[in-house]
């Protein structure tokens, strides 16, 4: 591993090779480095929209994983995904070209921000990341922005910007947000994930308490009063530590007066320090998505945003991609995709859907990684109680290979014995047609998962349109 923290800075690095460059991050930062003139290829198993727009603006695309695609880069970058056996990582490592991973590339590209705002935390990164760049961009601060997933208003996961400003999601697997630069870090919540990596609860608690210690003494910590986990890795910390909570009055900002539409969006007021400063509207739906805003407000305000441009900006943002995001509308039926694939984030999903007006909820749910499967049986199982029928469909093994020894059937028998009405099914097309014929008027459909799942909501739209 490279440790040079001007390695982008050097004369020497001209071109960037990029080892799975289609992915959701690694295009983003292609995109970035074109933007600074830097020569860039990369590979990946297929072409995408990611490596189309990329092959557009300049870069040199290969399709499929080969020794011949190094030629001569000054600098590889690699995502986790991928193995030392890889021929390209092979080739480059006997040619002495030096290898970092995508996340140290961030933190360089980071670094060259005086304002990097890192948001983090195991649920929400995306949303709160997104409604942070709205806000900035109603503001006029031109950030870079770089997302976990789609936001319109950009056109896509990454802007380039002019300013200081860097706004990016900070994840905590394989502790890769210990390799950024932050000036100003937000602390969402703190549960147990990614338990292929991580030993227990107090292993994830360290490792945020390790990433605060990274943002400078004239930075801020922007962190959740009502999670205990949060508070507990804050306390001690001899940093600017703000606080932000939907439920917690000793909060540095909190909300007050909070009602919902018959969308289930939010407005509420916000306080600071016991004075109102104003007033909010939401345009995305559910209670977490209240406190996603606070912490984006807290976050914005302390830059120097104004009320009225963040009230401006929170009612301008509709949602990422994949984040409750509506897929479509046929005969009162309505089809909504989100990317909740943690216990806690199907409930606050369903908490949102609950909340919206609808006849019945049927929830099509994806498990991903065998892993999370077997590690959160028991808490998927008690995760369900605001859908009116679950369809547990297979696991997205996406970086894992199957162990034999959990399976979908097992988490639908198990929300069945906690009073759920949920079936297994896993083929997506038998699914469809199962919707079909038994979805009625007024009902949501809820496709749920980190996979491939939103492919089955457009499958039951594709039937009932062509009826």
């Amino acid at each position: 591993m490279i440790n040079c923290l001007n390695l982008l800075d050097s004369e020497n690095i001209k071109y960037v090779h990029f080892i799975g460059i289609g992915g959701s991050s690694m295009s983003g930062l292609a995109e970035i480095l074109l933007s600074q003139g830097y020569k860039v290829s990369g590979s990946d198993i297929k072409s995408s929209k990611a490596t189309q727009k990329l092959e557009n603006k300049g870069a040199q695309i290969f399709i499929g994983h080969s020794s011949e695609n190094i030629a001569n880069p000054d600098l590889v970058v690699f995502t986790v995904a991928v193995k030392e056996d890889n021929p390209e990582m092979l080739r480059a490592r006997q040619s002495g070209i030096p290898v970092i991973d995508r996340a140290e590339l961030l933190g360089l590209i980071m670094k060259r921000h005086s304002f990097g705002i890192a948001v983090s935390g195991t649920h929400g990164k995306t949303t709160t990341t997104s409604m942070i760049t709205t806000i900035m961009l109603e503001a006029g601060t031109d950030p870079t922005a770089h997302i976990g997933g789609e936001l319109d208003c950009i056109g896509g996961n990454t802007r380039i910007g002019n300013s200081q400003y860097f706004i990016t999601e900070a994840c905590e697997y394989y502790g890769s947000f210990l390799k950024f630069f932050p000036f100003m870090a937000v602390i969402l919540n703190i549960e147990v994930d990614h338990v292929d990596y991580f030993r227990d609860l107090q292993h994830i608690k360290d490792t945020f308490g390790t990433f605060i210690s990274l943002v400078p003494p004239d930075g801020y910590v922007i962190a959740c009063a009502d999670d205990e986990n949060t508070l507990s890795v804050i306390s001690g910390k001899n940093c600017n530590k703000i606080t932000y909570g939907v439920k917690n009055p000793q909060a540095t900002w909190t909300a007050k007066n909070i009602t919902y539409n018959q969308s289930g969006c939010a407005s509420f007021e916000v306080f600071k320090e016991g004075s109102l400063l104003g007033a909010v509207s939401l345009s995305v739906p559910g209670p977490h998505n209240a406190s996603n805003a606070l912490a984006a407000i807290a976050a914005c305000h302390t830059c120097g945003c104004s009320m009225e441009d963040i009230a401006a900006g929170l009612l301008k943002f509709g949602g990422s991609h994949k984040r409750f995001e509506l897929k479509g509308l046929v005969d009162d039926i309505k089809v909504v995709d989100d990317y909740a694939h943690h216990p806690s984030e199907v409930k606050a999903t369903l908490n949102a859907a609950a909340n919206t007006v609808h006849n019945k909820i049927w929830c099509v749910f994806q498990p991903h990684t065998y892993t999370r499967t077997k590690a959160f049986m028991d808490e998927f199982s008690q995760a369900f109680g605001n859908a009116d029928n679950i369809i547990v469909t297979d696991i997205y093994a996406a970086r894992e290979k199957d162990p034999g020894d959990v399976h979908s059937g097992m988490l639908a028998e198990k929300i069945c014995e906690q009073g759920g009405n949920a079936l297994y099914m896993g083929d997506f097309q038998e699914i469809a047609q199962f919707l079909d014929k038994n979805a009625e008027s007024g009902d949501l459909i809820l496709t749920m998962g980190a996979g491939d799942i939103v492919r089955c909501g457009e499958m039951f739209l594709n039937l009932r349109a062509n009826k």
